[in-house]
């Protein structure tokens, strides 16, 4: 017997690199599958509703599929709106930021005694190896990736809402034995991740108006961009608040003169993060997304660095999936209160 522990404990060893592993190297094939399965949680409900209805499964999938076109539709002409705004903006306004951003590198180089040519421009000095080609080639390296991920995400949500997949068959068959046991967990995951994006847009959306009002008001320029800005990025939890108070803050301090006015814009901009992350979140989320901040980083970190962006955004929705099954098993109920840094 102790030498079977021992064995298993070696294997366990082995497999878990292994799987991070392959979740890296496969992560073309592993991020699309994973958003599929949260999307198509989302559309079940509806799915089911037209099952009752009688109406032909087909028919019910071309409505889903629908719904996420116009979805996208809508998300891309947000992205070419904020687009032209940044397009069209005056050229003065570029020339005025090019100036305040220069004066802080060289506060920044008399700081810390970088030496640079007198006579070399600071901005071609930072910017000289960088290679414009390359950068170009990267960014459209990204949108092709980004394009073939949609696509790959919106066919296994088909799969998925048409049964060609059966999630919770899976389930049964793998880490549920007992049919009973994995009806109610897959319940219960569909409940809990319906409500967390559900909330999580809903909290995004208003902290992306309330971002775009702010600049609207302070005369800050692109509004619907920091606006969409702060929405997407507000779906890394933690970091992504963070990041749009500190970028924005940034902008402000390059297009207005420091003064009362951009300390009363920043104190602004945080209030609302803090108002919608800070308080109303945790309200709407409940006990159910009681997930302790130390595994919060754990998992962002983990996911970040296996599959990016989308693996900062996805890093919690899984966090839950892997709390609820672990929840099922005596044994492992352990690990599901430390992550939730509940006592029970």
């Amino acid at each position: 017997m102790k030498d079977l522990k021992t064995t298993n404990t070696l294997l366990l060893i082995i497999v878990i690199p292994l799987v991070f592993y392959l979740l890296k190297t496969l992560s073309f094939i592993f991020i699309p599958l994973i958003s599929s399965m949260f999307i198509a949680l989302l559309f079940l409900p509806l799915t089911r509703w037209f099952n009752k209805k009688n109406v032909p499964k087909a028919l019910s999938i071309s409505v889903v599929v629908l719904i996420i076109i116009t979805g996208l539709k809508l998300g891309g002409e947000l992205i070419q709106l904020s687009t032209n705004e940044i397009i069209s903006a005056d050229g003065v306004f570029f020339e005025k930021a090019e100036t305040k951003l220069v004066d802080l590198i060289v506060t920044i180089e008399s700081f810390f005694g970088i030496e640079r040519l007198q006579d070399e421009k600071v901005l071609i000095h930072y910017l000289k190896n960088n290679n414009i080609l390359a950068s170009f080639s990267s960014t459209l390296d990204f949108i092709s990736n980004t394009l073939s991920m949609t696509l790959m995400t919106v066919f296994f949500v088909i799969l998925l809402l048409s049964e060609s997949i059966n999630f919770q068959q899976l389930l049964n068959a793998t880490i549920l034995k007992q049919k009973y046991a994995s009806v109610k967990t897959f319940r219960k995951v569909e409940k809990d991740i319906i409500k967390f994006v559900k909330v999580k847009f809903v909290i995004s959306f208003f902290t992306g108006v309330g971002f775009s009002l702010a600049c609207m008001f302070f005369d800050i320029s692109f509004p619907i961009f920091w606006g969409l800005f702060a929405f997407i990025i507000n779906f890394v939890q933690m970091v992504g608040s963070v990041i749009s108070v500190v970028l924005l803050s940034l902008f402000a301090f390059v297009e207005i003169d420091p003064s009362t006015t951009l300390l009363f814009f920043i104190l602004t901009i945080t209030a609302v993060q803090v108002v919608m992350g800070g308080v109303l979140e945790p309200i709407f989320m409940g006990k159910t997304f009681s997930v302790n901040v130390i595994t919060v980083l754990i998992m962002l970190m983990l996911w970040g660095f296996l599959w990016g962006v989308p693996g900062l955004i996805l890093s919690i929705p899984i966090t839950v999936f892997v709390k609820i099954i672990l929840e099922q098993f005596p044994k492992a109920r352990v690990v599901a209160s430390l992550m939730s840094g509940s006592n029970t």
